[in-house]
């Protein structure tokens, strides 16, 4: 099985969140894991975000990137489809990462369509699409 992890759902690999264990349990079930290219730069904004709430200290955001960074290296780093992200926006109301990871996670589908692909994202109406779109997702 291919695991597609959008931004909120590979974050929690790496910050302890609610559905952290259901994530790290769905990554160790998969066979490859896979992201679009785009998260390198959203997981960044969202650590970043963390530290100006105080959510996160400045050496457990060093420890973090560096073993992002490391993992980043065995991940599927997935392009996307910029018209096809840009009509999923209109045709569900999605946000612009929300349309470029479905997009990505479809060019999975589109490429290996033998294999079995699964969706991760926090986000209930990009599961939802993804499932229209049809995808098999993992709910939290």
């Amino acid at each position: 099985m291919i695991l597609y992890l959008g931004t909120s759902s590979l974050v929690k690999l790496y910050v302890e969140e609610k559905y952290s264990d259901v994530v790290r349990d769905w990554v160790e079930k998969a066979e490859i894991v896979a992201t679009c290219r785009v998260t390198y730069t959203e997981i960044i904004s969202a650590l970043e975000l963390r530290i100006k709430q105080n959510d996160l200290s400045k050496s457990d955001y060093e420890l973090i990137m560096k073993r992002f960074a490391q993992d980043w290296l065995n991940l599927a780093i997935i392009d996307f489809d910029e018209r096809e992200a840009g009509s999923l926006v209109k045709k569900y109301g999605l946000t612009r990462f929300a349309a470029i990871h479905l997009s990505a996670a479809k060019l999975i589908k589109k490429e290996h369509h033998d294999i079995s692909v699964s969706f991760s994202s926090v986000d209930e109406s990009l599961r939802k699409a993804a499932l229209t779109e049809g995808l098999k997702t993992l709910n939290f």
